[in-house]
């Protein structure tokens, strides 16, 4: 497996500054993100875009995927139809933008019953955010298929495809070879076990997110660096091998450090290394 790291891993910076980072600490790869302004933005030219994969070229670096955090205020499960097409909109964009850093994969949330930490005054009913979430990914994976770049849909606190066996089954309805399971083995933990989640999910994982979870703190205060939590990685990893994936994983470091923040990207490097069986 490729060890990777997400930019939100980082203290606020520069991404060159953040690749030289992620370098030094001994990840291969680093997955970026496409954010509403700054370096790497929706309005971003394709000459800015060709800058930063320049950068991370020069330093031997993949930028193997691109997550959003857009995907919170414009989510395909929206009551409003405007709202809706932006999202359709924005995860093309996103396409297009990780075609030009040499991605392979975007990280989607494919719809919202309700998130606490995000707009939660809204919710949509369950089977309505289904039908619009699978209407929309349908209508995306032309657009992916004809870029060669993979949709990968993420497990997240959106009270939404709760189960490793809806969201497989909610894959399987779309039936494309690029659109598969971003697996984030963190998020599961708080209704569920992220080994299940490796075997039942299988070869329609597309990329795994690195992350700890502390049952005991619960809440968002219960993300913790990794090996500090409750996550069985020796489990999680034997599950992984079984399935015979090979592919990127990347640590999601959030909350950072409030003090010497860059220490986190060095002590997740090194748990990776403990849990890739490196060291």
């Amino acid at each position: 497996m490729k060890k990777g790291i997400n930019i939100w891993s980082f203290p606020s910076s520069t991404i060159k500054d953040n690749l030289i980072l992620a370098k030094d600490a001994g990840f291969e790869g680093v997955e970026l993100a496409l954010n509403g302004d700054g370096e790497l933005s929706i309005n971003a030219s394709d000459k800015e875009i060709k800058e930063i994969k320049s950068i991370a070229d020069d330093l031997g670096l993949s930028l193997y995927s691109l997550s959003c955090g857009l995907c919170w205020n414009y989510r395909l499960s929206d009551d409003d139809v405007n709202i809706r097409q932006k999202a359709k909109d924005m995860i093309k964009k996103q396409i297009d933008t990780a075609k030009g850093l040499g991605a392979d994969t975007v990280l989607v949330i494919p719809g919202a019953v309700n998130v606490e930490f995000s707009m939660p005054e809204k919710k949509v009913a369950y089977d309505v955010v289904y039908d619009r979430a699978l209407e929309g990914v349908n209508e995306l994976k032309c657009y992916a298929e004809q870029a060669k770049v993979n949709i990968g849909l993420e497990n997240v606190w959106n009270k939404f495809l709760l189960s490793p066996m809806e969201m497989r089954d909610f894959i399987d309805k779309i039936d494309s070879d690029y659109v598969g399971s971003y697996l984030d083995i963190g998020n599961t933990l708080y209704c569920s076990y992220p080994e299940d989640w490796v075997r039942i999910l299988g070869k329609r994982i597309k990329k795994v997110h690195f992350k700890d979870y502390r049952l005991q703190a619960g809440g968002l205060h219960g993300f913790v660096d990794l090996l500090a939590g409750d996550v069985n990685y020796p489990e999680v990893m034997n599950a992984l091998n079984e399935i015979g994936y090979d592919g990127w994983v990347s640590a999601e470091m959030i909350p950072n450090y409030k003090h010497y923040s860059e220490t986190i990207i060095y002590n997740t490097s090194n748990s990776m290394d403990k849990i890739l069986r490196r060291k």
